[in-house]
């Protein structure tokens, strides 16, 4: 009978791997979104700041 070396590196790589991948993902959309938020805050602060009466 022929005996197959079976290890399980390959799904702790593949783990590690989809891991790294979700992290990246979620990581860089929570930049793109907190990027986008203080742009229209900054926007809504700008123009705020223009109908305010200087007293």
């Amino acid at each position: 009978m022929i005996h197959i070396a079976y290890t399980h590196w390959p799904y702790i790589a593949a783990s590690y791997g989809c891991a790294l991948l979700a992290t990246l993902w979620l990581g860089i959309g929570l930049a793109l979104r907190l990027h986008r938020a203080t742009t229209r805050l900054a926007l809504l602060e700008r123009h705020d700041a223009r109908r305010k009466p200087t007293a």
